[in-house]
């Protein structure tokens, strides 16, 4: 395992490259902004989510062929379906502005994958579209790739590892939070709080198909993620499951 290798492994890997766990778990979160690539907005997200949210600053990359992404880790892996509701949450909160269609969200729902759910593509990559490569940039070189959202050469796996040395990965108690200042679940009851409180989402839920039924169900959720919970829902239907 090179030095790359294993800064992907602590931050992103179940397994070496593998960005699912065996049970389809994901601990890479990513959110891509692209046709076109718009680091203005972006950076809009990468700054908000450390000032606003406390979370450690994501990686920055462009995905070599028409955007950037923000990479997030968690130090536990979550369901997929957890993944993508806090995504959208991000979108939602400073994206709302740019069409649907320009931001893609990681892992996404695919009933033809395994498990439900499709994952991008770890960087760096050679991108089969257009023989460029995916790449981490440096937060400070970012805008310069607004033009050309991609790298000629193959990076350099030590300058690409030294990107992702100082990151750091989303506490489970600090993603509970960012969660819950999202709006996306209830603040958890305080032990002096009565039984009969409103229930919080569980968001601890480990099987993806009973989490997407309570938030598709849940009052509290905003309506376009209930949603977007019942279109994930849609193989399970079609499986005779929900």
């Amino acid at each position: 395992m090179n030095i790359l290798q294993a800064e992907h492994h602590r931050l992103y890997c179940a397994e070496p490259a593998q960005l699912f766990t065996p049970d389809g778990q994901v601990r890479a979160l990513v959110l891509e902004l692209a046709g076109p690539p718009d680091w203005a907005a972006l950076s809009t997200v990468w700054r908000g989510v450390q000032s606003e949210l406390e979370l450690p600053a994501p990686a920055i990359a462009v995905n070599g062929v028409d955007g950037y992404q923000l990479w997030f880790s968690l130090v536990s892996p979550v369901e997929a379906s957890l993944a993508g509701v806090f995504l959208e949450g991000l979108r939602t909160r400073y994206l709302a502005d740019v069409a649907l269609r320009r931001v893609r969200l990681w892992p996404a729902p695919d009933a033809a994958a395994p498990g439900g759910w499709r994952h991008t593509t770890l960087v760096p990559a050679l991108q089969d579209s257009t023989q460029r490569w995916s790449a981490f940039l440096a937060s400070d070189l970012a805008a310069i790739f607004e033009e050309e959202p991609w790298l000629d050469l193959t990076p350099s796996a030590e300058a690409q590892a030294s990107l992702l040395t100082g990151l750091q990965s989303i506490k489970p108690a600090t993603f509970q939070r960012a969660l819950e200042m999202l709006r996306l679940v209830e603040p958890a009851p305080t032990p002096s709080e009565a039984p009969q409180a409103s229930m919080p989402l569980a968001i601890e839920a480990r099987e993806p198909r009973a989490f997407l039924l309570e938030v598709m169900n849940h009052p509290g959720v905003p309506l376009h993620l209930r949603i977007e919970a019942a279109k994930a829902l849609l193989p399970y239907a079609k499986d005779g499951g929900a």
